[in-house]
This record gives structure tokens, sequence and C-alpha cells, in this order.
């Protein structure tokens, strides 16, 4: 076998994969069901059910329905709370608002029980101004470095690192740390945790989509930028806990490999004697 011969058929196995990325893999949404045990999780709150949801990146008709089944899968789990971690859109475009809208629009069941921040496609070919209209609409608190308290919990949102417009000072002003009162951080991109200087008891990320392509023993080909790091699952090592979901959309070609979408539940418990799973 000549070299040639090589070449062509790693390009054959190549297209193939891509093309069932595409097909199959790229559209298995998961449910993911993840127990973290948190050292300053309050007793109070042990069982609190948190729905993680990320990168949307709405731009055509495929990605609308994967995010309109994504949410509809979200809301079929009844969490306590939803966090919409960033990217909704993989690029402002005028026949992607109302796909938004129309993804979102079932969040109203939720009844208020719904925060978000913004990520850095919210500030492709535009700004976060048509999502946080949209937000206001639908009852979902959208967090650009800022807080709020809700459900006994202070909710921080730091606006995209990647865009150059996170202010993480601004975001935990006049924020009263409280031992009663955790602090949970969305925050797109996860590479930039340390950046908390340990604040907060858990931060919530997407912006890697695990790897997005992954070959079958978990090692990706490319990472964005601020999301190689810390590509997915729960990392309590970080000064801050955090936590990165795979995401639900894709960027560059519409594919994933052996990293499906998925909607993540959160059950969040405060015990300081058991090890936290991986």
């Amino acid at each position: 076998m000549n070299w040639r011969h090589l070449l062509f058929g790693f390009a054959g196995v190549s297209a193939g994969a891509l093309v069932y990325g595409a097909l199959v893999e790229s559209n298995r949404l998961i449910v993911r069901r993840v127990t973290l045990r948190l050292p300053r999780w309050p007793k109070r709150l042990d069982g609190f059910q948190l729905a993680v949801v990320g990168d949307l990146h709405i731009r055509d008709k495929y990605s609308f329905a994967l995010a309109k089944r994504a949410i509809a899968a979200t809301l079929d789990e009844e969490p306590d709370m939803v966090a919409l971690v960033g990217d909704f859109v993989a690029r402002w475009k005028p026949k992607v608002i109302p796909m938004l809208g129309e993804v979102l629009e079932p969040i109203l069941l939720m009844n208020g029980n719904v925060v978000a921040c913004v990520g850095n496609h919210e500030y492709f070919n535009g700004t976060p101004e048509p999502l946080s209209r949209m937000c206001d609409e639908l009852n979902i608190r959208l967090l650009r470095n800022e807080n709020w308290v809700h459900q006994g919990i202070q909710w921080v949102g730091v606006d995209s690192a990647n865009a150059g417009m996170a202010d993480v000072e601004a975001a935990f002003h006049s924020l009263t740390p409280a031992p009663q009162t955790p602090t949970i951080v969305l925050w797109h991109e996860p590479d930039v945790v340390a950046e908390l200087g340990g604040q907060g008891d858990l931060m919530l990320s997407g912006h890697s989509h695990g790897g997005q392509f992954l070959t079958p023993w978990g090692q990706a080909f490319v990472g964005p930028h601020n999301g190689r790091k810390y590509r997915r699952g729960f990392f309590p090592e970080t000064p801050t806990p955090l936590f990165v979901t795979s995401g639900v959309g894709t960027t560059g070609p519409p594919s994933r490999l052996f990293c499906p979408p998925e909607v993540v539940i959160l059950t969040l418990e405060s015990t300081m004697d058991r090890a936290t799973p991986q």
C-alpha cells in the first residue's frame, strides 16, 4: 500500500465521519443527569435541580429544530431553575431573531425561574440587545455583569470574556457573602474560571461544545479560545468549582462525533464527607 492510497483512505474515513456526525450524532440529543456535592452548599437546598442549557447556536432550520427539542426536553424534567449559559445564536441575521423567539417562548412555563448570560456569539454581526429584549418579554433574567437573588440563591452573570465585555467586579458589586445564601456564577467561557478569584460556590459554562468532534478515546481535535482546558463535566479542583456542558449546537462543520448534544440536569447537594463524582 503506498502513501497515496493511505491518504485517500484517511480522507474517505474523515469525510464519512463528518457526514455521520452531521446526520446522526449532532442530532442525538441526550438528557444527562449529574449530582454535584458542593462543600458550601446549604443543607436547606439539598436536592435543588438546575437545568443547564448552552450553545444553541441557532442559524438555520436544523439548529432551530434541535434547539426546540432541547428546550422541550428541559421543561419535561420540571427543574427548579433553568440556566442558559450563552451562545443562543451563531450570528445575528434577520431570520434568526424570530427563530430564537419561538425556541425560547415555552420557557414562559418556568414562571420566571430562568437565568441567563450571554456568549461571544451574541456579539457576532451585532450586539446582545435583541436577546435582552426577548428575555424581558419571556421573563428570563439575563445577567450582564450583574447579579440577582432568586430562590435563596445569588446568581451572578459575567459577560463574554472572548468579546472583551467581562467585568467580574461589576458582576459581584454589592453582593453580600452569606453562609446560607450560595452563589452560582454563569460565565460562558470556562477557562477563565480563575479570574473569579475563588468567588462563588459554582460556575456554569458552555462554549467548548465538549470538544464537539472527538476520537473514540475522547481526544478533541480543536477547541475555541478559552474553551480548551475545561471541556466537559465537573471540575471541583478549580478555585470556584466549575461545571461545563457540551451544549446543544455546533460551530464550524455542523457535525459532532462521540460528543452528542446535551441538556444537563444538575442535582445540587451539600455533603462534605462524601467524594464528589466526576
